[in-house]
């Protein structure tokens, strides 16, 4: 439910097709994602888990799956 959630806000911030994005997607190299669509896209993120992500958290995120399981960790 977590990746598919996080799948939406990416492909709409991207504005291509949810099937694109896998689990295992990398953001830089699969997705083309910059610091700044990586900002956003986490902006957007923690308005739809209500929650706050800091920065310096994002530095290991290289993945989509890092994302869906930090999400996990926070939001138990």
């Amino acid at each position: 439910m977590t990746f598919e959630k996080i799948r939406k806000v990416i492909a709409e911030h991207l504005d291509m097709g949810e099937e694109e994005i896998k689990l295992g997607s990398t953001f830089a190299d699969d997705l083309g994602i910059d610091s700044l669509d990586i900002f956003e896209i986490v902006m957007e993120l923690e308005d739809e888990f209500s929650m706050e992500i800091p920065t310096e958290d994002l530095e290991d995120m290289k993945k989509v799956e890092d994302i869906v399981t930090y999400i996990n960790s926070k939001n138990k």
